[in-house]
């Protein structure tokens, strides 16, 4: 507890100044963090992280990520989705040029991974830049007070089991306990903060970003029973790794978008 505690610490003392800042930072950050994703997934797979592979992975998430202004340098007429398919083909490439040691399941994980890592951390740094810092701040609380809340009801009430097979510790309980938390919390939110929409309207898209969040954590937690590993990774002592910590926010960044709030 006490390791899980100074690395929260050390964690927020970084990120949120790089919240408060904004711009040119929080895309840097964006970036770093979905490079450092997309290592966990290939380690996660035990595979080569100094590898074409690798390379060609990495490239294709920055190229996700990236703000639309750091793609000035593409010819005209060429955007994102052009590069996108540059990066697909040189992944298909890479199943000839390796006689199928990288198959083409595999770079169907990496095409899939490019995608979920790179549209989360894109709309991190697009959210605050073209929305605010007070937008970005509530996709964050709803999702980091749906967890605390989740584990704190679990752990009071908890006797019904979520989804046993993928998460067995996760209950029906907590995350009900959750989505109410997060719901408190964004009528108090909304007190202070204009998000552009009124009482109802905001409740609501709490409510769904809760649950879709919840769906987030979910997913990883599959995919790592999947690879059969604890935890993504080990960057961060006591939580794991970062896909281990922005797991629900990858889901709900994106959702916000979806939802014409950014």
């Amino acid at each position: 507890m006490k390791q899980r505690v100074i690395t929260a610490v050390v964690a927020l003392a970084i990120f949120i100044p790089i919240l408060i800042a904004g711009g040119f930072w929080i895309d840097l950050a964006a970036a770093v963090l979905a490079l450092i994703a997309m290592s966990e997934i290939f380690i996660m797979r035990k595979k080569i992280i100094v590898s074409a592979e690798a390379l060609v992975g990495g490239l294709g998430v920055l190229a996700v990520t990236l703000p639309d202004a750091a793609l000035n340098w593409l010819p005209s007429g060429f955007g994102r989705t052009d590069l996108l398919g540059v990066i697909i083909a040189l992944l298909l490439i890479l199943t000839v040029t390796s006689k199928n040691k990288t198959s083409y399941d595999d770079i169907g994980v990496t095409a899939l991974s490019i995608i979920y890592i790179g549209t989360g951390f894109h709309y991190l740094a697009a959210i605050r830049n073209v929305k605010g810092l007070e937008m970005l701040m509530f996709a964050l609380l709803i999702v980091w007070l749906t967890d605390s809340g989740a584990y704190m009801f679990g752990r009071a009430f908890g006797k019904h089991k979520l989804w046993p097979a993928i998460s067995p510790n996760k209950t029906w309980e907590g995350s009900i306990g959750g989505v109410v938390v997060a719901m408190i919390f964004a009528a108090i939110y909304i007190q202070f903060f204009d998000l552009g929409h009124g009482m109802v309207t905001m409740l609501l898209i709490a409510l769904l970003l809760s649950v879709w969040g919840q769906m987030g954590d979910l997913a990883e937690s599959a995919l790592k029973r999947y690879y059969g590993v604890k935890d993504s990774g080990k960057i961060l002592p006591g939580h794991g790794g970062i896909l281990d910590r922005f797991d629900s926010l990858l889901f709900v960044l994106p959702m916000i978008h979806w939802l014409g709030l950014v």
